[in-house]
């Protein structure tokens, strides 16, 4: 049986598909307007959380590269005191050796114990060295100067560690603990750094044999062994320095990565954009035209 088509059916039709155009044009002009695809979660339900999710990476990448940027702040300022520090170490071994000399009396001696001295205090200072504020080498106490001025020697940090989440669930310590390097003193008798250098100012000042025989024997070897430790760890501040870098690299990489997801799912691409919106706007103007001749009024509407 042949179904009779009828004026209405044919207005229907019709104006169900400019509607049904009109439509296409106005979501591609919202879409070009905003230069987002995604205008609202209905549109893409799977596109609106899946760029919720590629957005919270990008806020947890971005926090994780601002942890690796202090971190190597943080140790860059620590290998910049050790360095010192050791160089430090070396100009009093440079004294020590001289002093250990009986060629040099005990008016140089003397003068030689006063330079210790004063490279000791130089030494405490570089300890005492900040980044952003903060103390470096007091452990967790980071408001609190890890070594006062003067004769006093005792450490006033604590031996917490300085932890940077750079990762999911992963983290590293960037601090350096103080105490294990330079000790408490010679009051502490702890055989660290300024113990020993204490201790070579009391033998140069001696002026017996003894003293002169420890300035060239134990003196010289315990300073060496301090020196060793300053090395090991300059070495271990070097390794962490290269973690944290290829930690930012890699965060870097993942960022451009999640970015370029988020940009597929959520942006327009405006030039397949412009495209579509010319030909849904062409096939809008030619369906009036052809609609305009299909819906032509009857005669019982003319007379009306």
């Amino acid at each position: 049986m042949t179904m009779r088509i009828t004026e209405g059916m044919t207005r229907r039709t019709v104006l169900q598909d400019l509607g049904a155009t009109k439509g296409r044009l106005t979501r591609l002009q919202r879409e070009i307007s905003s230069g987002h695809r995604i205008t609202r979660p209905a549109v893409d339900p799977f596109g609106a959380g899946r760029t919720l999710q590629l957005t919270g990476e990008l806020e947890s990448f971005k926090q994780y590269k601002s942890n690796v940027d202090d971190g190597v702040g943080w140790v860059t300022a620590t290998e910049t005191a050790l360095s010192r520090i050791t160089s430090t170490v070396q100009r009093a071994r440079e004294l020590l050796v001289q002093g250990g000399n009986d060629s040099n009396g005990q008016v140089a001696r003397e003068g030689i114990a006063a330079e210790i001295e004063a490279l000791t205090e130089a030494v405490k200072q570089e300890a005492n060295v900040t980044y952003d504020d903060r103390y470096i080498f007091s452990g967790t106490a980071t408001e609190t100067r890890p070594y006062e001025p003067g004769p006093g020697d005792e450490y006033q940090g604590d031996e917490g560690t300085i932890q940077r989440v750079i990762g999911k669930g992963v983290s590293i310590g960037v601090n350096v603990d103080m105490q294990t390097v330079l000790g408490n003193g010679a009051a502490a008798n702890d055989n660290k750094l300024l113990d020993v250098l204490r201790d070579i100012v009391t033998d140069l000042r001696g002026g017996t044999a003894a003293n002169a025989e420890a300035l060239r024997g134990t003196d010289l070897e315990r300073l060496s062994a301090n020196m060793d430790e300053l090395t090991r760890v300059r070495a271990v501040v070097g390794a962490t320095t290269n973690r944290l870098e290829t930690a930012g690299t890699r965060l870097e990489q993942l960022q451009e990565a999640s970015l370029a997801q988020l940009n597929n799912v959520y942006n327009v691409d405006m030039a397949e954009a412009l495209v579509n919106y010319s030909s849904e706007q062409a096939a809008y103007e030619t369906a009036l035209r052809s609609g305009s001749k299909l819906i032509q009024p009857s005669l019982m509407e003319f007379l009306r």
